[in-house]
């Protein structure tokens, strides 16, 4: 879906591995965001190639639209209202056509999980919810995998602006 030269914006980047790389690699533009100064640097480091953004997902506004949006395992991180608040955001930076691929969990709900030994919240809408988020916000729904097997047991959406 995506364009061969475009350019993708990655919501929650981290690190820019191994999503970003992979992207670049792939002849694809990336600007990456992410909240995390100490990732960012990592990311400038491994794909000193992209456009890097110390920014919050929620309130973003680069006054730019992108061949794609991505928030790969990063919005999940988001509580339910934040959540909500996003799509703006995801509507607001997607050029007309442009894929928009996140993670959520298989259900609404909330967990908490640990990562290098440091509490992380995870939290989830409804699936049905999700559907009308994205419609509001001008995205037709194009795939959803709930615990895909063949991406680590995490649940794709993968829309379109239309």
């Amino acid at each position: 879906m995506l364009p061969e030269a475009g350019t993708v914006l990655d919501l929650g980047c981290g690190s820019g591995q191994p999503v970003a790389r992979y992207l670049l690699d792939g002849g694809l533009g990336v600007v990456g965001v992410d909240t995390a100064p100490d990732l960012l640097a990592l990311a400038r480091q491994a794909c000193p190639e992209a456009e890097w953004h110390l920014h919050d997902m929620r309130t973003l506004d680069l006054g730019r639209r992108f061949a794609g949006v991505l928030a790969w395992n990063s919005f999940f991180h988001l509580g339910y209202d934040d959540q909500r608040r996003t799509f703006p955001v995801f509507r607001a930076h997607a050029a007309p056509g442009a894929p928009l691929m996140f993670t959520s969990g298989p259900a609404r709900g909330e967990a908490v999980g640990s990562y290098g030994g440091e509490p992380l919240y995870h939290a989830s809408l409804d699936p049905a919810e999700y559907r009308r988020l994205l419609e509001q916000h001008g995205f037709a729904e194009r795939a959803h995998v709930a615990q895909d097997p063949t991406c680590g047991g995490l649940t794709v959406w993968l829309a379109q602006a239309i």
